[in-house]
């Protein structure tokens, strides 16, 4: 039986396909259109999925969509009777749009469905889950847990933010939930937005900022924003925030609050925004930890699955984790709304009786679950771009980058499937050495065209990183944070122990500084040489040459770009940044060597995420 997943109309479209209940496609709409958190209907995504199965839609039996519209709609409409009426303007403003797009939603997707097969009748296989639910299913269905708690917390879906629920085998019983507007995902983003940075997209910045700052308006927030009780449950002040009613997040009485308005966009980033960012990251932190105290209290289980948009908060993670009140954690790599689709296939699969088989690790294949190419897809594509390249066996190949590595190279890395997620997990990923004091600011400033406060992610070989952090265990999909070892630690002078915010960011901390953040974290990804043997090579030849089982792994791209896809998308961004060397499949390319007519602008390519 196949099942297609689809998420859409809010950010981060994707599919995902499975037959039975095996995983055989996922990927966002994004990487296809090259449009970064595509909205749109997965068109192009739908159709790889179909292209890897190698079957027309009318194949599929099943077509589930992520969230209920219906219900949706009643929230909105709900909150503004209850705030009405003010918002009179926003809810006017989005009304008709509901109206004619949303509200109707399943006769939008089916005529966005007919255009892939018109001959097709999808009205009886098109069928709807809940936002909650599908992020809830993400999370268990593919973990190694026969049994487990499920947490999911996110900005909102049709009226939940925050949910639990246990799962036991092929079954998913909500246990609780907290509803809109009082949201720990909208709290943070909130300050995302009175930082400066883009909602939905920026909050991954306020998380790496967070250690350049003080937690000093920790007390503000949990004095006037947020009523936080002992079990972890939550109420938010609403007289701060006009996401209900406005078109933006927060509103005078905020800006009053913390001492002026918003930061102005691409202006510079003061102490002040670090200080925010450091506090809200340690109010999420401590909800988070009495969140899953009292579910352990509650359930007695010894497994934790995670899923939704602050599940993507990997310090958080990383807190939770060292707290050891569960004694396991598995968090979905495609922790947001993309991975909805996924739940969501999962979901219709297994809740109509089907049995559920318990992979040891977990059954994401490594979250390798994209489009791959072949040889032949590789040379022709390269060569329609007028690209130099030679072709090496896979010794050879391991043998001379991981040489190039160690003389300070940074590299385009693209390998197999596609990761599916915001991760770069060794597939479409930018590499470097780690114990290079000068990685960090190059890799920002010159390749990613980003803010140079922002930290890269070591890869270590899985059965190295507790000898180099502080951390046991697996973090597979990059999704915890640790500190590196104190005996690979650099002591600071006592005039360096002084300097704050931004000029804390040229002091190596450690001997892999590259990857060591400013208060000794790093966030970890363990490669395993069963999910990703050819990347766990690489490390290992890098190993064997410097006796450093790590290397920077970022994602293969530019600030505001997805994450590349074809072996096009990767050659396009190597002659557009300060690329050493790519690498697609055993295909290898040098800077130097090619026709530097084919370099584009590529800095003022995408718009700023």
């Amino acid at each position: 039986m196949y099942t297609l997943g689809i998420s859409a109309f809010y950010h981060d479209s994707a599919a995902c396909l499975i037959k039975n209940e095996k995983i055989i496609f996922a990927a966002q709409e994004e990487r296809f259109s090259r449009i970064r958190h595509d909205e749109g209907f997965p068109h192009q995504a739908i159709q790889a999925c179909l292209h890897t199965a190698n079957i027309h839609i009318s194949d599929i039996d099943n077509i589930i969509f992520y969230d209920k519209p219906f219900l949706k709609f009643d929230r909105i409409f709900e909150t503004y009777l209850q705030f009405a009426p003010k918002g009179f303007k926003s809810f006017a403003k989005s009304l008709p749009v509901w109206v004619k797009d949303k509200l109707f939603q399943k006769k939008l997707i089916l005529k966005e469905l007919n255009k892939i097969s018109p001959e097709t009748n999808f009205d009886q296989k098109l069928k709807f889950s809940e936002h909650h639910f599908s992020h809830a299913a993400s999370a268990f269905y593919p973990s190694p847990f026969k049994k487990a708690a499920i947490l999911t917390m996110d900005g909102v879906g049709e009226w939940v933010t925050t949910s639990l629920a246990i799962g036991d085998d092929n079954k998913i019983t909500p246990i609780k939930e907290i509803n809109f507007p009082h949201s720990l995902g909208l709290l943070y983003s909130a300050i995302t937005y009175y930082t400066g940075f883009k909602v939905n997209s920026g909050e991954y910045k306020v998380m790496g900022l967070a250690p350049y700052g003080s937690p000093i308006y920790a007390h503000l927030i949990k004095d006037n924003l947020i009523d936080i009780k002992d079990d972890g449950s939550f109420r938010l002040n609403m007289e701060y925030f006009d996401y209900c009613t406005n078109l933006k997040m927060t509103n005078s009485k905020f800006d009053r609050l913390f001492g002026g308005p918003p930061r102005k966009p691409e202006s510079q980033v003061t102490q002040k925004e670090m200080d925010m960012a450091a506090s809200i990251q340690s109010v999420v932190e401590e909800v988070i930890i009495k969140l899953a105290k009292s579910i352990k209290k509650e359930t007695g289980l010894d497994n934790l699955c995670l899923a939704g948009g602050v599940a993507l908060n990997c310090v958080a993670n990383g807190k939770l984790h060292a707290a050891m009140i569960f004694k396991n954690i598995w968090i979905q790599p495609a922790s947001g709304d993309a991975g909805g689709a996924l739940g969501a296939a999962l979901a219709f699969y297994y809740m109509n009786g089907n049995r559920r088989t318990i992979m040891k690790n977990d059954s994401m294949s490594g979250s390798f679950l994209g489009t791959s190419y072949n040889d032949n897809e590789i040379e022709k594509s390269l060569q329609k771009e007028g690209a130099k390249f030679i072709k090496l066996d896979d010794k050879s190949l391991i043998e001379k980058l991981s040489t190039d590595l160690k003389n300070g190279k940074i590299v385009g890395w693209h390998q197999g499937r596609m990761e599916f997620g915001p991760r770069s997990l060794g597939s479409r990923s930018i590499i470097a050495d780690p114990r290079s004091p000068k990685a960090q600011k190059d890799i920002n400033l010159k390749i990613k065209f980003r803010e140079s406060f922002r930290p890269f992610a070591p890869a270590v070989l899985a059965e190295k990183v507790s000898e180099w952090f502080d951390f046991k265990g697996v973090s597979p999909y990059m999704l915890m944070v640790a500190n590196v070892k104190s005996n690979i630690q650099k002591k600071l002078t006592e005039a360096e122990k002084k300097l704050f915010g931004i000029d804390k960011l040229n002091i190596p901390r450690s001997s892999i500084p590259a990857v060591t953040h400013v208060d000794y974290s790093a966030r970890i990804q363990t490669v395993h040489k069963e999910t990703n043997l050819k990347f766990h090579k690489l490390l290992t030849a890098f190993y064997k040459k410097t006796k450093c089982p790590v290397l920077v792994n970022t994602s293969f791209n530019v600030r505001g770009e997805p994450i590349v896809m074809t072996p096009a998308d990767s050659f396009k961004c190597f002659m557009g940044t300060d690329l050493d060397i790519l690498v697609i499949g055993n295909y290898y390319l040098e800077k130097k060597s090619q026709n530097k007519k084919l370099a584009i602008d590529y800095k003022n390519k995408y718009e700023l995420d």
